[in-house]
C-alpha cells in the first residue's frame, strides 16, 4: 500500500466524565476530512491508546472507519509491548475494515533487533493488513537501525515507517538503503517530527502522521501538497508559518498542549486521561500566544 500526503495522528475526545465521546470522535472526523487530509489514525499513541481499555480501543477503530466510509484512508493504532497484543489488535482493526495499522515498536521490553524483526514478521505474517513501523525512541527506549528497516521493508504487508527518531541523517541513510536493494518505490518513509517534515519529504520522505494537524490542518496539507509538487518556495513559506506553533503544541508531553489547543479552538476534545493532566500555566500562555499568532483563535 502507497502512503503519501498528511495523515493526521487523531486525539481521542473525551466526556467530562472521561468516558469516550463518540459524537465528538465522529465531528473531528468530518472536520479534518474537510480540511483535505490524506488519512486519519484513531487509536494511536496521540489517541491516547496507552491509557484506553479494550473495549474503547475497539470502539473507537470501529467508530473510524464508520464514519470515514472510504473517503480517506484509515489507520489503526494497533501497537503493544506485547507482540500477542498488538497482532490481536491487529485482527480486529482488519477484521473492523481499517484500509492499514500503526505499530509502535514494543516499549520497555527493549528487544534487539533481531527480535524488532520477527516482532513485525509475526504480524505481518498472521494478518492480511498493510502495517505501518512507528520508530519513536524517545518515547520506547529503542531505535530502529536503518539496517533492520532494510530488513522491514523486505517482510510482505511492511510497507511503511513513521520515523520520529528526530535525526533527517538516519532518514537520509533509511533513503539510501532502501534503494541500494531496490525497495524504495514498495516502502514509504514518513516523518514523526512534525517540525522536520520538509526536510525528512526532501530526502526521501512521502508524507507525514501529524499531531498537530490536529490544529493547523490547513497550513500542514498545503504544506505536504506543495512538496510533493516539488514547490519549495511555498512549502519553505509555511514551514516557518507553523514552526512557533508546532514547538508550542510539543513543549510539554503529546497530546497534552494538542488537547488543549482543541478545547481552546471549541473542537472536541475534553480531558486528558491521568497519568496526564493540565499544562503549567506559563506553557499555557506560551500555546495560546501561538494559537494567536497563527490566527487560529
Amino acid at each position: 500500500m502507497n502512503f503519501e500526503g498528511t495523515y493526521v495522528a487523531m486525539v481521542t475526545p473525551f466526556t467530562k466524565e472521561g468516558t469516550l465521546d463518540e459524537e465528538g470522535f465522529r465531528s473531528n472526523i468530518n472536520y479534518l476530512i474537510d480540511k483535505g487530509v490524506n488519512g486519519l489514525v484513531g487509536a494511536g499513541t496521540t489517541g491516547e491508546s496507552a491509557t484506553m481499555t479494550h473495549d474503547e480501543h475497539h470502539k473507537v477503530i470501529e467508530i473510524l472507519v464508520d464514519e470515514v466510509d472510504g473517503r480517506v484512508q484509515t489507520i489503526a493504532g494497533t501497537g503493544s509491548n506485547a507482540t500477542t497484543e498488538a497482532l490481536s489488535l491487529t485482527q480486529f482493526a482488519y477484521d473492523a475494515g481499517a484500509d492499514s495499522a500503526l505499530l509502535i515498536t514494543p516499549y520497555y521490553n527493549k528487544p534487539q533487533q533481531h527480535s524488532l524483526v520477527n516482532h513485525y514478521r509475526t504480524i505481518a505474517e498472521s494478518c492480511d493488513i498493510p502495517l505501518i513501523a512507528y520508530n519513536v525512541p524517545s518515547r520506547t527506549g529503542i531505535n530502529i537501525d536503518v539496517d533492520t528497516v532494510v530488513e522491514l521493508a523486505k517482510i510482505d504487508g511492511v510497507d511503511a515507517i513513521k520515523e520520529a527518531s528526530g535525526s533527517v541523517d538516519k532518514v537520509s541513510d533509511i533513503y539510501r538503503a532502501l534503494t541500494h536493494e531496490g525497495l524504495e518505490d514498495k516502502f514509504n518513509i514518513l516523518s514523526g517530527e512534525d517540525s522536520l517534515t520538509l526536510p525528512i519529504m526532501a530526502v526521501g520522505g512521502t508524507g507525514v502522521i501529524s499531531a498537530s494537524a490536529n490544529i493547523d490542518t490547513k497550513r500542514m496539507v498545503l504544506m505536504v501538497d506543495s512538496i510533493l509538487n516539488d514547490d519549495y518556495t511555498r512549502a519553505l513559506e509555511l514551514h516557518y508559518e507553523m514552526l512557533e506553533l508546532i514547538r508550542a503544541l510539543f513543549i510539554e508531553s503529546n497530546p497534552v498542549p494538542v488537547k488543549t489547543a482543541m478545547n481552546i479552538m471549541g473542537l472536541p476534545s475534553g480531558p486528558l486521561r491521568p497519568p496526564l493532566y493540565g499544562m503549567k500555566e506559563e506553557n499555557l500562555e506560551v500555546l495560546k500566544n501561538s494559537l494567536k499568532d497563527s490566527g487560529l483563535i
